[in-house]
């Protein structure tokens, strides 16, 4: 053991009551992840985010969307259940940073009512540098990193693309992005006494030959601990076909990286809503009190029973509210208001053009690009954009005004106010999946349009 490196002297009492953190608190002390943060900056090679699925145990799923203040709802009925509870952590289902109010203020939440449970946050570290400041104040105590690579080359082969402030990144640029922030955001990180895990996904063919110089950089970096995790092959990803590794090859390189970092080899790829302790899956009672804390709250006698209000924009929606869009044989295509092509990004109001796709189980296909500018102001206006979209069943849009989508929703065509990838949504729409947990929460109209969407009210 290299004496210098400051991870590897940590001893397991300052790793503490956190059960990922310490192997002795696995037994005893559980854990909380609040799904708080949906949306991903990266598109990692083995991941397929998933929302609303039951039965898969993997990061990147969720049963459920909670907002802030649901959040801490949901966390005060598990501190009545569970007495043993002592971390709170926030894991996505996308990266918490790509949503960094959410984080923070959720984070913030839970500091100023809970003092006493742990915080920590899951991150690919894309995003964690303008952040670190105020997760030092708000007194964030443990946190994970995910570097699989250390070398641009190599992490070129784990991504598809980056987004950073608007601007996406593929190849070798993307990994260099990647790696320098997050080299800045570890060293940073340990500097103000946050312990630092490292997760790292070994990846046969990959990085197999490149453990021992992630291990020895991110420990000279001031990391705490490193858990190497065995690729879960996962369908529909371009590492779905790569064979799993073996738990005789994990020992092996774990025994290697221990030279440099304590290993962490009890993880068990905890989902964006795991509760209790490490290793024991949701129960449906878990999944029932996680939906029921994420939906609206219920209204005064003067609304329906079957109905609850939006206390943002008055609308009325149900409890369980659904949303999918059914293509058909005359309307065969969805219309997405985007600004980069990548993620549902753009307010209805001010889109001049919309990307035209027809959704596929598996990659969907961009069909046209249209001009929907209009001089009209109005009603005619809507009309207008509607007119140039008479094939589109719906329009994913990441902000709109009631009077344009009730305009629209007479014309036969649903707009979806949405948050995240494109993508994403098209191939739920493919499979007729409900898209209410990709929706937009807290959504006002009219609280961050340009002078372009005036009028959309």
């Amino acid at each position: 053991m290299n004496p210098i490196l400051p991870g590897a002297a940590v001893s397991a009492a300052k790793l503490g009551t956190h059960p990922c953190f310490n192997q002795e608190a696995r037994h005893t002390n559980a854990r909380i992840h609040l799904p708080v943060a949906p949306r991903c900056n990266m598109q990692c090679n083995y991941c397929n985010r998933k929302y609303s699925c039951v039965n898969e145990s993997r990061p990147g799923v969720t049963c459920a969307i909670l907002t802030p203040k649901q959040s801490v709802e949901y966390l005060r009925k598990y501190t009545e259940k569970l007495a043993n509870l002592s971390v709170v952590g926030i894991a996505g289902p996308g990266d918490p940073f790509a949503c960094a109010d959410e984080t923070l203020e959720t984070l913030r939440l839970v500091k100023a009512e809970f003092p006493d449970l742990l915080l920590c946050v899951a991150s690919n570290g894309l995003n964690l540098p303008p952040y670190i400041e105020d997760l030092a104040a708000i007194g964030l105590s443990h946190i994970t990193v995910t570097v699989n690579a250390v070398d641009p080359a190599i992490g070129a082969k784990f991504y598809d693309w980056m987004s950073v402030d608007g601007k996406s990144y593929k190849g070798i640029e993307a990994a260099e992005l990647l790696w320098e922030r997050q080299k800045q955001s570890i060293k940073a990180l340990a500097e103000k006494g946050v312990i630092v895990k490292i997760n790292t996904i070994y990846t046969p063919g990959i990085n197999d030959e490149h453990i021992e110089q992630v291990a020895q950089t991110v420990a000279s970096l001031g990391a705490t601990i490193l858990n190497i995790m065995p690729l879960l092959p996962t369908a529909n990803t371009p590492f779905a076909n790569v064979i799993e590794p073996e738990k005789q090859v994990m020992k092996q390189v774990r025994t290697m990286a221990s030279s440099y970092l304590p290993q962490m080899s009890h993880c068990s790829r905890c989902r964006a809503d795991a509760v209790g302790l490490i290793g024991q899956e949701n129960t449906q009672k878990n999944v029932e009190l996680l939906q029921i804390s994420a939906r609206p709250i219920e209204v005064s006698s003067a609304a329906t029973p079957a109905t609850a209000l939006n206390a943002d924009n008055g609308l009325p929606m149900t409890l369980s509210p659904e949303l999918r869009l059914i293509p058909t044989e005359e309307r065969p295509y969805i219309a997405v208001a985007s600004r980069d092509g990548l993620f549902v990004n753009q307010h209805l109001g001010a889109a001049e053009q919309v990307r035209v796709y027809q959704p596929a189980a598996r990659r969907s296909k961009l069909v046209d690009i249209r001009n929907v500018s209009s001089e009209a102001g109005g009603a005619a206006r809507w009309l207008s954009m509607i007119d140039k979209m008479k094939d589109c069943c719906g329009i994913l849009v990441s902000g709109a005004g009631p009077t344009p989508r009730k305009i629209f929703a007479h014309s036969g065509i649903t707009v979806a106010i949405v948050d995240g990838l494109i993508d994403e949504a098209l191939v739920a729409t493919a499979a007729g999946d409900d898209l209410s947990s990709m929706v937009k929460p807290n959504f006002t109209c009219g609280s961050s349009c340009s002078k372009e969407a005036d009028g959309c009210a």
